[in-house]
């Protein structure tokens, strides 16, 4: 996070630190009465063996549809809701 200050660019300095899960957390999820799991890796995420960038694509592929990610797996409340 200093790393974000160091710069005098005030578009990085502003740039809110990452708030992922830590390396190695499994985000598990029911989705039409099948379970799946999700493990946070350093620099992407690990679903039935394969990588993904996002938790978005990993929806995307569980779902068939567009989702966020951090809506999906219950990382973040949808905007209006608690």
């Amino acid at each position: 996070m200093a790393k974000q200050y160091v710069s005098r660019d005030p578009a990085e300095r502003k740039a809110r630190p990452m708030l992922r899960p830590v390396a190695g957390t499994r985000l598990i999820r029911e989705w039409q009465g099948v379970e799946h799991c999700v493990t946070v890796r350093g620099e992407d995420f690990e679903y039935q063996g394969r990588p993904y960038k996002s938790l978005s694509s990993v929806a995307r592929q569980i779902t068939g549809t567009k989702w966020n990610g951090w809506v999906f797996f219950g990382l973040k409340n949808q905007q209006g809701r608690k």
